[in-house]
This record gives structure tokens, sequence and C-alpha cells, in this order.
């Protein structure tokens, strides 16, 4: 079946989701509405992740956490199920990916408390509206995303570090980036590194450690922002019984505008 994804709403996106209809990833879709990250873990750990998030916002900036056992949302859509609306979750187990799975309803347990991050995919659509062109829209793949050598501050037994995002900028236009993207805090804000990948341990733009490569023109450089997979790379360090995020790139568009996120 083709869906035609040019003009579909959040609602409809993810109800598309919800019947499997849909599974790609979500760069560029729902244009001007907040997309966000997931973390789902047992109630008992949700005390010291919730706290992690707290001493590093820039990476997990978070925007909303459930009720616990609930697969709703209060404030950033109505008509979700948290189970099912992401196009793919990856299941952690011991801090190793057990599953990359479509739905967890099958798994779903009473005491799970899903935590919803800010996405950078949210201030895309304010850099195309800059007249920035962004890389992995254009060629139609995911964002890059690296590992780095930046420390994040622990809280219990959570600690790791930063997960970044990568986007090639022309250099006349990156302190327009740098000021359309700090103006959204809440989805990761301005960039924290621009031009020197070794700087933060980077060695190969193109192999990325999540998503895919992306073209880097001459006259253009890598400016990295902080990113939402950060909680992945930290689980895979502290290796807790059970977590459940969405796979790189796959994620739950909201029905808030990004407009209401920005300073």
């Amino acid at each position: 079946m083709t869906i035609n994804l040019a003009n579909v709403s959040p609602v409809s996106l993810r109800q598309l989701i919800r019947s499997g209809d849909f599974t790609g990833q979500t760069s560029g879709l729902c244009p001007g509405y907040t997309q966000a990250n997931l973390v789902i873990l047992p109630r008992s750990l949700a005390y010291d992740f919730l706290l992690f998030t707290q001493q590093n916002p820039r990476p997990c900036p978070v925007l909303e956490v459930s009720d616990t056992g609930s697969r709703k949302l209060h404030e950033f859509a109505s008509d979700v199920d948290l189970a099912n609306d992401f196009p793919q979750y990856r299941v952690y187990r011991n801090g190793q990916v057990a599953a990359e799975v479509t739905s967890v309803a099958d798994i779903w347990q009473d005491d799970f408390v899903s935590f919803i991050i800010g996405c950078s995919f949210s201030f895309e659509s304010e850099l195309l509206a800059a007249g920035i062109e962004v890389r992995n829209i254009t060629e139609k793949v995911n964002v890059p995303m690296f590992n780095t050598n930046i420390p994040l501050k622990s809280a219990g037994p959570f600690h790791g570090n930063m997960v970044v995002s990568m986007r090639p900028i022309p250099e006349s236009q990156i302190p327009t980036a740098v000021q359309v993207t700090g103006a959204m805090p809440k989805v990761h804000g301005a960039p924290i590194q621009i031009g020197d990948p070794q700087a933060i341990g980077i060695t190969d733009l193109n192999h990325p450690d999540y998503g895919d490569s992306v073209t880097i023109n001459p006259g253009e450089q890598p400016v990295f922002w902080p990113c939402g997979v950060t909680p992945q790379n930290v689980i895979m360090q502290t290796k807790p019984p059970l977590v459940i995020t969405h796979a790189p790139g796959h994620m739950l568009v909201t029905d808030v505008v990004n407009a209401t996120l920005k300073y």
C-alpha cells in the first residue's frame, strides 16, 4: 500500500503507525509539530532517571512523564498509545538490544513510567523556514548520530557519555542555525560543537553510530547538537534489567506545535 505522507496530520500519522502501516523514520514528517524521544522503565528506576534528566537537560530535555502504568499522555497528545505509536521500539535487557519491534503492548508492565524527551527533529522545520537546508531531509535518510567523549552527570545507577546529532551547515549560515535552535531549549537548543568532531571524540563522519551518513559539501561545517539517543547509550553502560526506548530516528509525532517550545 502506497501512503501519501505529504500533508498527513500528527493524529493520522500516529494512527498509521499504530496499525502497522508506517514503520519508517519520522524526520521531515508533520513539519511544525514537536517530535519526541522515548524512555520507558519500571517505576523503581524512574526517580533516578528523572534526576539524571534534570542533571543533563541538554541531551535529555523532558517534555512529559506518564502516570505509572499508563500508555496515555496529558499534554503533548490526546489520541495516543505509547506502546504502539512509535514506528519502531528498542527493547534493552541488561544493557543489550534484545529486540527491535513495532509494538511493545505484549510486554507492557503495570509499573512502567514513560519519559517523553525533546527531539532535534522538532527544530528542523525551523531551520528550513530560516532558509537552511537540512541534509538528512533532502537525502531522505535518518540523521547521523554519534557517541562522544562528553561526560554526563551521574544520578543513581545512570551514567555515560553524550550522543550528538550532526547536520552540515554552510559556514555563512551557522550563526543563524545557532540562533534558531538556541531559541528552542526544550528540543536540545543550540549546538554543542561546531566544525571539530575530533574534539568530542568523533573520528569518522562517514560512519555514524546511529542513523545514516549524509553528504558534507565544500564550504560546509559539521554542526553537532545534543541528542535524545543519549539515554540509549547510558542504558548500555548502566545495564538495567529492562528498558524500552524508541529506535533512533523513529519518533512520536505530537499534537504540540514547535512555536510553543520557544523562549
